[in-house]
């Protein structure tokens, strides 16, 4: 007799902050210092596929992450899959027909298709898709906006990737967290010409992990304290502001201000923390020489915990953002098909030696556009045998 296997696959986002979430208020439940806002990104470009599994011949959980075996014995992902077991339960009292998927174990398997732990928000795709694939299989009613409460338990920023085109995530007040969960301030639909060039600069795993670099950053920077009082709120609701009005020199500005001062706060802890590398700074100076020339800003940096640059810019600087880059980076991997028409140039006034040299630093580019929400997909990463395929 063939025991049934119970599945369900979905694809999950990155995101990347333009408003950053730095320091915990409670590390348990993973509750942020300030709120955030965040671009989901194309999964065109960018995605984690994971399949969930569940049957009455498992006979423990297990977890396999781009073909090897983890442990599933973490605090962040026991809680997650002890509260969508919960949520399950109840469902199950509720319809007395469903199988009792709570009681069985669970083989989970995903996929990246970018570098994992290398300042891509790996984490923050990877616990969205799962906690998005075990909802599936357990058939659970929840929004996504009450699955990001579980999500974020994971991994903070992948309550926002549970959610497509511009999110929120309200940092709450509540003791036990059940505020502290992602909103969509705009849907892709409703701003979908802004564009992101990311340039892989490491695909290394990084020296200072975010959780690691956080809780050295709210115990001992004097800066932080200040970032999140003052600074933080008033740029929330200036950026939400500017993401309704499409308003892209507000937004611009306040993403390239607001990582700014993320790192520094970071170089303001003890010992200080160091995402950025030489690369990343040439970056930095090739984009602000472009603004100064056009004299508005054409595009818009920013670094979350690693080197990697991400620009954001509209859809009508296209070619004067990549004909920069391509002049930059003509030989690396990722210009696609689309691009072949645009001619590798730059204006005059940024110097060619700032340019020569940035190639040596950057692995490859990864061209992308503002994405939808997690999909469902029948493409299945386990077989029948319940293992990876």
């Amino acid at each position: 007799m063939t025991i049934k296997i119970y599945s369900a696959s979905t694809t999950a986002p990155v995101n990347i902050a333009t408003l950053k979430y730095w320091g915990k208020r409670d590390t348990r439940l993973n509750l942020p210092t300030n709120s955030s806002i965040s671009v989901t990104l194309s999964q065109d470009d960018l995605r984690t596929l994971t399949t969930a599994a569940a049957s009455s011949s498992f006979e423990t959980d297990k977890l396999w992450l781009n073909g090897i075996e983890e442990s599933v014995h973490t605090p962040r992902l026991s809680a997650c899959l002890a509260e969508l077991r919960q949520l399950r339960r109840q469902h199950e009292q509720v319809h007395a027909e469903l199988a009792p998927l709570s009681q069985y174990h669970l083989h989970i398997v995903s996929e990246n298709n970018f570098p994992t732990a290398a300042g891509l928000a790996s984490s923050a795709a990877g616990f969205a898709a799962l906690v998005r694939a075990v909802a599936d299989l357990f058939e659970l009613p929840q929004s996504a906006e009450e699955l990001s409460r579980i999500a974020r338990q994971g991994s903070g920023s992948a309550c926002r990737s549970l959610l497509g085109g511009y999110v929120a995530w309200d940092k709450g007040d509540a003791a036990d967290g059940s505020d502290s969960v992602a909103r969509q301030v705009a849907t892709k639909q409703h701003w979908p010409d802004l564009r992101a060039a990311v340039l892989v600069i490491s695909d290394a795993k990084k020296e200072t992990s975010s959780t690691a670099g956080m809780q050295v950053t709210v115990a001992t920077s004097t800066l932080f304290q200040h970032r999140v009082d003052v600074v933080v709120p008033a740029r929330f609701e200036q950026m939400s502001a500017a993401i309704v009005a499409k308003d892209f020199e507000t937004f611009g500005k306040l993403t390239i201000a607001d990582s700014n001062q993320f790192h520094a706060v970071c170089l303001d802890s003890s010992p200080p923390i160091f995402y950025l590398n030489d690369y990343s700074r040439r970056a930095i100076a090739i984009i602000e020489r472009l603004n100064a020339i056009y004299g508005r800003i054409v595009a818009a940096y920013t670094f979350d915990a690693g080197p990697n640059a991400v620009l954001y810019y509209q859809q009508k600087d296209e070619a004067i953002v990549l004909g920069l880059l391509k002049e930059a980076l003509p030989d690396i991997n990722g210009w696609k098909p689309s691009t072949a028409n645009i001619i590798p140039s730059f204006p005059e006034g940024i110097p060619k030696s700032l340019l020569d040299g940035l190639q040596a630093g950057v692995s490859r580019i990864i061209l992308t556009s503002v994405g939808d929400e997690p999909q469902p997909t029948s493409k299945s990463l386990i077989g029948t045998d319940g293992l990876p395929k």
